[in-house]
């Protein structure tokens, strides 16, 4: 199953390192050439040796390999071993190896090779219950689900402390089959395509401390960006004002009012294959944008009137300038949505329409899952159940896929 992949295995201090040989041993097995990269505290529950002789290939330990001759040898082996790999585990990643790995930091061998590699990475943590349930641990757990890292959540069961609960290394046979399936079902089928993604909510500015907006988190939107980029795409992200960190090899523009994100998709449209419009764009903006803070002392008496203005139509747009480019559009709505989608889908001209209804529990704002129809220009309807907004955009993406 595994027949040719290059596979980077990385180790932490953790007692469940024991798991980690077995790994390598089934993996070998399974047709796979593996390398193995350690922290210095894995060495106090596996040995280098031991690895290294599983896995027929040396062990990387230190950032510096030692020397005793004179000169320099050549100090890039981690992004060579980046370039090589077509996925990478570390397993166990201790709860240091996460909050390290979450904040971006490179100060050891396996965190600098983790922030070089470009390849699918799948984090697999392993820690007492405490630690593992500690809000800090659960924080940057999920800014590596946001950042694009698979995290393969520890099993339950009894611990080396003596507790019982989450925290556990899942067996061997688990982490064999979740390398598998990421490894076989993560394409690099957009590979050297150009996609324009969208995310996030518009900011219409009232006065300079109001503005008029709506719930979009921006997690669908970054959610296809990190999935396309995974897949090889070359992609292009514009959003609105989120609290979301950048996914992986993706480069980031941000906007604020519905204008800015006209003119920001306007520029960056040309040469891209594809364009997945994800954003919650303000529909109106307001006539006028007051200079200075609207005072509520004298206005308690009576009511402050909006106007407002039609903002730009972004899709509209594009679908004059369509050309070759697949088009996607999202259709967020509460009721009749197959009747509204159909309308979308043809007044925009689009390739696909994404649906969904923010008032069905596990789709609304905010939520890391979402539940879809996708709507094809050839009028054919694919209803999916709930899912994880990362799987949702690897659907979707396969559908671009299948229209370039």
């Amino acid at each position: 199953m595994l027949d040719k992949k290059h596979i980077l295995v990385g180790v932490t201090g953790g007692i469940a390192a024991y798991k980690i040989p077995f790994l390598v041993r089934e993996l070998k097995k399974n047709g796979a050439d593996v390398r193995v990269v350690m922290t210095e505290a894995a060495k106090e529950f596996v040995t280098p040796l031991t690895l290294s002789t599983l896995s027929g290939n040396d062990v990387v330990v230190g950032m510096f390999p030692g020397s005793t001759t004179p000169g320099t040898g050549r100090g890039t082996w981690h992004i060579d071993m980046s370039r090589w790999a077509d996925l990478m585990i570390i397993a166990p990643a201790t709860a240091n190896l996460v909050a390290r790995l979450a904040h971006g930091e490179a100060d050891d061998a396996l965190t600098t090779l983790a922030l070089a590699a470009s390849c699918p990475l799948i984090v697999s943590p392993s820690m007492d219950l405490d630690m593992w349930n500690h809000p800090l641990t659960q924080s940057n757990i999920q800014k590596l689900k946001e950042t694009g890292y698979y995290v393969l959540p520890p099993e339950e069961g009894e611990l080396a402390s003596g507790l019982r609960g989450p925290g556990r290394l899942p067996e061997v046979h688990t982490l064999l089959q979740t390398i598998t399936n990421v490894a076989l079902n993560t394409a690099r089928d957009l590979g050297g395509k150009k996609l324009l993604v969208t995310a996030g909510p518009t900011y219409e500015p009232l006065d300079p401390v109001r503005f008029i907006g709506n719930r979009s988190s921006g997690k669908m939107g970054f959610a296809i960006a990190a999935a396309a980029a995974q897949r090889g795409a070359n992609v292009t992200l514009v959003t609105g004002s989120v609290a979301l960190p950048s996914p992986r090899h993706v480069r980031r523009i941000d906007v604020e009012t519905a204008d800015d994100m006209y003119r920001a998709v306007l520029k960056h449209k040309n040469g891209k294959d594809a364009v997945v419009m994800a954003a919650a764009v303000a529909d109106f903006t307001p006539s006028k944008k007051f200079d200075k803070k609207i005072k509520k002392q004298g206005l308690a008496k009576i009511s402050l009137s909006v106007e407002l203005t039609p903002t730009k139509d972004i899709l509209a747009e594009l679908a004059a300038r369509k050309g070759k480019t697949v088009l996607i559009g999202f259709a967020l709505e509460t009721h009749n949505e197959l009747k509204f989608g159909r309308q979308k889908l043809k007044d925009k001209k689009l390739d696909l329409v994404v649906i969904n209804n923010p008032l069905k529990d596990g789709s609304g704002f905010g939520t890391d899952s979402n539940i879809v129809t996708l709507l094809s220009k050839r009028g054919k309807i694919e209803k999916f159940k709930k899912m994880s907004k990362f799987d949702v955009a690897n659907v979707i993406l396969d559908r671009v896929v299948k229209l370039l």
